[in-house]
């Protein structure tokens, strides 16, 4: 058995800079990785999906060219020069990672699947048949997560797509049905509707987006419609079954009665599970909730002294940022001796639709039903200059305020560059500033940014 300073389960957002950090600080590091470095953000997720948003948001505006008095009356997508192109830059981004882990000292990266034989062991199973033994007094897991297979009569007998083999399609869907209304299966109902697909969304929730406001829902529904995509809420798939040679056969359960339809592929995008089950975790002391996240303190620490959990595998928001921050708080704490915590963050995200979605601190109805004391305020986006400019009206700017204390508690912004706007929106919620200050700060014209002005405008006594 080789005896390490520290073993980091997983090569994800928070893994690779964890044992890059721990390896410079002098700690013999052994990094293990089942399958890609990189994780699941730049393999599967983050970056190759945004990478194909790209290119959908490019046929989009081909598709608009005469609402900007550009005629294009026709163009031609290559599907296998776009996912060429997304093969490259993820290939980039997962080599530039491997060569940072290879020019680090101390630290050795190992392939195969980790399983833990006790607290402070695992068995290396590798998958060229041979086990290693490893021990150490700091464990860091950072498994990830994985897309959860619903269970529906017929499932197994269908060819599915999953988030992750629906980025190694090698022709456009003719129809694509989706199950599930959440950020994964907008991101995916959007994008291939702008290469040519027929999308069909289901969503067994009453809407879209449950964690979000009634407006926002309401919102993101109604684009979608312009955009050609039918969206089913309240209604679930109950029965798969191949029909013909090369279609699928999909009975959903929705207002009223059963109803069928027939499409050529289905994406199941009902949610994630974390990867605990082949960690052998039973062989320690360590914690699971009933759905195998792994159980953490504030410090990330599971209740193993010295072992910790990191990412999507520990619960909470699934977000590469997450991670990251993670891997902050875990670092800072076992070479610094620093006391940072995860409580209380202020946590941001965006989702890459068309206008984006940018959010961050609590909604509106959070605020309801914390029964605080607040105020709100909203701009529609065809009020804003920039956006009228460029002909990207759709989607508003909202915030909700401390009435008291004039700060930002939360804000959403549908819109161009979404994301970015409520990032300004977020430096000032970690600052501290009011309102106020931004109704009356000098934003340069015009930007996105300057009709935050103009937002706040209507908070004037």
């Amino acid at each position: 058995m080789e005896v390490f300073d520290a073993i980091i389960i997983g090569a994800g957002q928070a893994g690779v800079p964890l044992a890059k950090k721990l390896a410079e600080a002098g700690w013999k590091t052994a990094l293990v990785e089942k399958r890609m470095v990189g994780g699941t953000c730049i393999n599967d997720g983050c970056t190759p999906t945004k990478a194909l948003v790209a290119s959908a948001r490019m046929a989009y505006l081909a598709s608009r060219s005469q609402d900007f008095g550009v005629d294009i009356p026709h163009y031609t997508l290559n599907f296998e020069a776009v996912m060429a192109r997304k093969d490259a830059i993820v290939s980039q981004f997962r080599s530039g990672s491997l060569k940072g882990i290879e020019a680090t000292e101390n630290l050795y990266l190992k392939y195969g699947n980790a399983e833990f034989t006790s607290n402070n062991e695992i068995l290396i199973k590798g998958k060229d048949g041979k086990n290693e033994a490893l021990s150490s007094k700091y464990i860091f897991i950072n498994t990830g997560a994985s897309p959860v297979l619903p269970e529906i009569e017929g499932v197994n007998d269908i060819k599915y797509l999953t988030s992750t083999s629906i980025l190694n399609l090698k022709e456009v869907p003719e129809h694509l049905l989706i199950v599930g209304g959440g950020y994964v299966g907008l991101e995916f109902a959007q994008m291939f509707r702008r290469f040519g697909s027929t999308v069909t969304l289901l969503e067994k929730g009453n809407r879209l987006m449950p964690k979000e406001d009634d407006d926002v829902c309401e919102v993101m529904s109604e684009i979608f419609e312009e955009d050609g995509i039918t969206v089913l809420t309240k209604t679930e798939a109950i029965k798969f079954e191949n029909y013909g040679t090369e279609k699928i056969r999909v009975t959903v359960d929705g207002p009223g009665a059963q109803k069928t339809y027939t499409c050529s592929h289905v994406l199941l995008a009902a949610g994630r599970k974390p990867q605990t089950h082949q960690l052998g975790i039973d062989q320690t002391d360590i914690v699971c909730d009933e759905r195998g996240y792994i159980q953490v303190n504030d410090q990330l620490e599971t209740v193993v002294k010295n072992v910790y959990a990191l990412g999507d595998v520990k619960g909470g928001p699934a977000f590469t940022h997450i991670a990251y921050n993670d891997y902050v708080v875990v670092i800072k704490n076992v070479l610094s001796e620093g006391k940072l915590s995860i409580k209380g963050r202020i946590v941001p995200y965006c989702m890459f639709t068309d206008p984006q979605l940018g959010r961050v601190g609590i909604t509106e109805s959070e605020a309801i039903e914390q029964g605080l004391d607040y105020l709100v305020t909203k701009i529609p986006m065809e009020h804003v200059a920039r956006a009228i400019e460029t002909t990207e009206t759709r989607g508003f700017m909202k915030a909700v305020i401390d009435k008291k204390t004039k700060q930002i508690l939360g804000a959403t912004i549908i819109g161009e560059e979404g994301g970015e706007v409520m990032s300004i929106l977020q430096m000032a919620m970690l600052g501290g500033l009011t309102y106020e200050q931004i109704r009356y700060t000098i934003f340069a014209h015009p930007l996105y940014a300057e009709s935050l002005n103009n937002l706040f405008m209507s908070l004037d006594a």
